[in-house]
This record gives C-alpha cells, structure tokens and sequence, in this order.
C-alpha cells in the first residue's frame, strides 16, 4: 500500500462516488509511483461490492482518460491479470476536493504571520502571542453552504413516498454522507422518484422505508442505472454526430434534414469545420 497514491487521490474529484470508490481501492494496492496494481476486475468487484458492469466500464473509462496505464500482465490460476499503473500526473490535474481560498477584505488589524513578542512591562517581555496564524485555524464550513446542503437533502427526502416516511433526521444524515462522498443531489432525487415509480402500488410488507432504504444504499442500484443510461445515450449521440459530419464532408442531399441546433453542435466537437458547413450549403 502507498500513502502517497492513496492522499493523491484522496484529495481529487473523480466524477461519482463509484469512481472514487474503485480508484481508491486500486491506489491500495499501488506502490509510491502508482504501479504493480495486480488485481482482477473480479477482485474490485468483491471488495467494493459495485455490480461486475459498473466495475468494468468503470476500469474502461479510466484507461480512456490516461488515469490508468496497462504495463503489463501476469499469470494466474485463471490465465492472467493484468497489471495497471495509476497516472500520478493525471490525478494531480484533476480538481481537488478541497475548498479554494476565499478573499474576505481587508482587516482594520490583521492577524501576523511572524512570532510575536508580548506586551512588556517595566522592560520585561511577556508571553508570546499564541500561534494564530490562519494557517492553524481549521476554516468551518459557511452557513450558507451548510444551508444549501440542508435544503437538497429535504428536497430529496420529499420526493420519498409519504407513507414510507420513517426517522426523518436519520434519513437527512444519510442523504448528506451519500452527496458528500460525490453522488450529485440530482442523481438522487432520480433515484428516489425512480423508486417510487417502481414500487407504486405495493403493499406496505414489499415496501423499504426510508431510514432503512437510504442506510442500506438502496438508491446506489438506480444511480448507476442512470448513469449507465446517459452514457448510452452519449455513445449514440456520438455515433448520430459522426454520420451527420460524414453527410457534410461528402456534401450529401441529406445535409437539408440536418438542423441548426445540429451543426452547432458538430462545430463544438469540432467534427467539422465553418468551411465544410458553407460548403454543404448550411449555416451555423
């Protein structure tokens, strides 16, 4: 195990709460580089609990950013596993999780940086000044943002059907460990209508109430569905997009089905450029 590659990643933003899931627990296995990561996609998958899919597309989309490198493969008693290396520099560019520093104006006294010297008395030197320097003081979270966090989480729990309601309080705390750990309110408040939907009309010895819902992370199912659902959709998009690219680069008669909105979008994906769309006879 490598602290360093364990903080590292600690201290980055990876998308969702899986993602940081599965990296952190391949940055246990990493020596202080990020490499000799030896451990099968099946290993993930039982030590962090996530369904086998979410674990391999999870992996895939890793290698696809640069985050993980394959370097290798070794033998084992099912053939072999592969090696990775975690990209340190990738992960070090990710944002971090920490709050950036906020100006708040100038101080009429502001507090020194350099050791003081006291008060003195009759030529004696008191005590020094005790070490207040900002960068010992632990900065609390703001109220507005403690606010912020507290209205999603009941926006969240209101979208819970009424009659499973049970341990308001426990089920608030949850929903805030959940987005703390980087599941977006969105993608909860989803999930929960997600549920409701699917569990409408069953009786109340099928149903999960809420406390027992939320702490047994009933929602995770939904959340990766979903996230599992607009990749999908990003994969056709993409696809639809390259074959409309291919209507204006060869100057196809279907270039007239295509819409404003559609080669907005193609000239910010850059697939083709503002002289191939005059070409084609469209405009931007």
């Amino acid at each position: 195990m490598s602290w360093r590659v364990a903080n590292t990643c600690a201290e980055r933003k990876f998308g969702s709460a899986t993602r940081k899931q599965i990296i952190m627990f391949l940055a246990d296995k990493a020596s202080d580089d990020g490499s000799g990561i030896w451990c099968s996609k099946g290993t993930i998958q039982r030590h962090t609990e996530l369904g086998e899919t979410t674990v391999k597309r999870t992996v895939r989309e890793f290698l696809k950013e640069g985050i993980l490198i394959e370097t290798g493969a070794r033998t084992c008693k099912n053939g072999f596993t592969v090696v990775y290396r975690i990209d340190l520099a990738k992960v070090e560019a990710l944002e971090p999780t920490a709050e950036p520093e906020t100006e708040t104006g100038s101080t009429v006294a502001p507090v020194q940086s350099g050791p003081g010297t006291g008060a003195t008395v009759a030529g004696v030197p008191g005590p020094p000044r005790p070490p207040n320097h900002p960068k010992t003081i632990l900065k609390p979270p703001t109220r507005r943002r403690e606010a912020a966090v507290d209205e999603e989480a009941e926006k969240i729990l209101a979208a819970y059907p009424p009659d499973r309601l049970r341990s308001e309080a426990a089920c608030l705390a949850q929903i805030k460990e959940a987005m703390k750990v980087g599941i977006t309110p969105e993608d909860l408040r989803q999930a929960v209508q997600a549920y409701a939907t699917d569990s409408a009309g069953f009786t109340l010895s099928k149903v999960c109430f809420s406390d027992n819902w939320f702490q047994s992370r009933r929602w995770q199912a939904y959340v990766e569905k979903q996230a599992a659902d607009r990749e999908k959709t990003a994969v056709l998009e993409a696809d639809h997009h390259a074959r409309l690219a291919c209507w204006i680069s060869d100057r196809s008669p279907m270039c007239k089905h295509i819409t404003a909105p559609q080669v907005t979008a193609l000239l910010a994906s850059k697939l083709v450029t503002q002289a191939q769309i005059q070409a084609a006879g469209l405009r931007s």
